[in-house]
C-alpha cells in the first residue's frame, strides 16, 4: 500500500506544481529563487529528455502510457522484488504518469525547475530519475552478490 500512496503523492505534488506554475506564470517567464544556482523558469517541452523527439509529444504519450500499462500489468511480480525495485518502479510510474497526462492534455510537457547548467525539468522528471537511480542500484548490488 505504501508504494500506491508514494505513487499518489508524487503525482499528486507534480500536477499541483504544474498547475500552480500555468496559473501564476508565463511561459517563457524566469523566477529567481536562489540565484544563481535556482530559478523558476516555465517552458513546454515538446521532447523527450533534453528536448529529444522534439515535436512528437503524441508519440511520446503512447510509448508512456504502453511503460504505465505493462508495469500495472506486471505489479504481481514486481511486488515479489526487492524494496528498491519497487520504490523505483513507484517513482518511476508516477513521474512517467505525471509527464504522460501533460503530453495528453497539452501536447507538451511543463517544466520550471531550472538550474541554469541543466534543462529545466519538473517534479514527474526528479521522480523518474530517481526511480532509474534506485533500478540501477539494484542491479549494481545484485552483480555483486553473483
Amino acid at each position: 500500500m505504501r508504494y500506491y500512496l508514494m505513487s499518489f503523492l508524487v503525482l499528486a505534488l507534480d500536477r499541483i506544481t504544474k498547475y500552480l506554475v500555468m496559473q501564476h506564470m508565463v511561459e517563457g517567464e524566469s523566477i529567481p529563487i536562489a540565484a544563481p544556482f535556482l530559478y523558476l523558469t516555465y517552458v513546454r517541452n515538446s521532447g523527450a529528455a533534453f528536448g529529444l523527439l522534439k515535436g512528437r509529444a503524441q508519440l511520446l504519450a503512447v510509448a508512456a502510457l504502453l511503460g504505465v500499462g505493462l508495469a500495472a500489468w506486471q505489479w504481481k511480480k514486481i511486488i515479489s522484488q526487492s524494496n528498491r525495485v519497487k520504490w523505483g518502479l513507484s517513482l518511476a510510474f508516477a513521474g512517467a504518469l505525471g509527464n504522460m497526462i501533460d503530453r495528453f492534455a497539452y501536447g507538451s510537457v511543463i517544466d520550471f525547475f531550472d538550474v541554469r547548467i541543466w534543462p529545466i525539468f519538473n517534479v514527474a522528471d526528479i521522480a523518474i530519475v530517481c526511480g532509474v537511480i534506485l533500478l540501477f542500484w539494484e542491479v549494481l548490488i545484485n552483480d555483486q552478490k553473483e
